[in-house]
């Protein structure tokens, strides 16, 4: 016996078209067995196609995809009594309270909430002094906690949450987040797809998708330490005049908004850093922008994510 665990999910040159729209060509990846693995991308990115596939709501054109061991479209009656999905629409009965959702979809694996209460206990705590309320009436946090104690309360060996935070707000994002790190401490495999690129670092690895293509694969340190070239925070008071003539400059590689400076890459290779930002100071104040402040600064996986943005298609994601 080699010791080596198989594939929580393995996918092999998946295929899925709409029409004319090809929203996700030839993904190829797998997922280990209690990994907190995360799908980062925009709208439009092909994750919640990915998804539908891979807990047997869709079925893909092209390639394969195994989860558990089972084949998605062979096995789909016994996979989904051990997947665990939260779609990214509410997706729970608006008039039925709290209390009664929970015992629905107990129900419906053959189960009691009584039964299976340790596994959503640290969740029901929160959502317990709301138990008679009508689930359409909660907030959007206790939403996504009751959403998520639904897909819980049969006790999955994998957990789909397709952007599970989406809409809520900071603090609930980061309860949430802080919920699946408990999650995973005890075990279990989750999948997770998420819009916002800050959410990467919570999790152990994740894939990187734009319009149906990997970009990357990889811890989220080893994709932003990947970022090539020397990276620089621009600031200024007038963030957009120095946006404007920073676009301007003739050896801009890229420049964009990042939090409360701009993020500026030099087009040109083999420049010393000192060099580079003097010239692009010198540059900013000759346009207006007097007090223009430029340093290197670490990249991000954002920085990563847009610089990937522009590679050819045909370019090997990072593993």
């Amino acid at each position: 016996m080699s010791g080596q665990a198989s594939p929580a999910v393995e996918i092999e040159g998946l295929v899925k078209r709409f029409g004319d729209v090809t929203a996700l060509d030839g993904i190829t990846l797998s997922i280990a067995p209690g990994e907190l693995f995360g799908f980062i991308g925009p709208d439009g990115a092909g994750k919640t196609t990915l998804f539908r596939i891979l807990v047997t709501l869709l079925v893909a054109d092209n390639g394969r995809a195994s989860v558990l061991g089972c084949d998605v479209r062979r096995d789909l009656w016994s996979l989904r009594r051990r997947i665990g999905y939260m779609p990214g629409r509410f997706s729970l009965y608006p008039d039925l309270s709290v209390e009664e959702n929970l015992r629905f979809f107990a129900s419906v694996f053959g189960t009691r909430v009584e039964a299976e209460y340790d596994v959503i206990a640290p969740i029901y705590e929160q959502l317990a002094p709301f138990k008679g309320r009508r689930a359409g009436a909660l907030s959007g946090g206790m939403k996504q906690k009751l959403a998520l104690c639904c897909a819980l309360v049969h006790r999955p060996d994998i957990l789909f949450l397709d952007e599970p935070t989406t809409g809520v707000d900071a603090v609930s994002r980061r309860e949430f987040w802080e919920l699946l790190a408990r999650l995973r401490a005890g075990g279990l495999t989750i999948v997770v797809s998420t819009p916002y690129m800050d959410e990467a670092d919570r999790c152990g690895r994740v894939a990187l998708v734009q319009s149906g293509h990997l970009l990357a694969v990889d811890a989220p340190r080893g994709i932003a330490s990947s970022f090539d070239g020397p990276l620089f925070a621009v600031r200024a008071r007038d963030r957009y005049q120095a946006l404007l003539a920073t676009r301007a400059y003739p050896h801009t590689g890229s420049v964009f908004p990042f939090g409360d400076v701009l993020h500026f890459t030099d087009a040109r290779v083999g420049r010393a850093s000192g060099e580079i930002a003097r010239e692009l100071v010198a540059h900013l104040q000759a346009a207006g922008v007097s007090d223009a402040d430029v340093s290197p600064t670490a990249p991000t996986i954002e920085d990563s994510f847009i610089a990937r943005m522009s590679l050819p298609r045909d370019a090997e994601p990072a593993a």
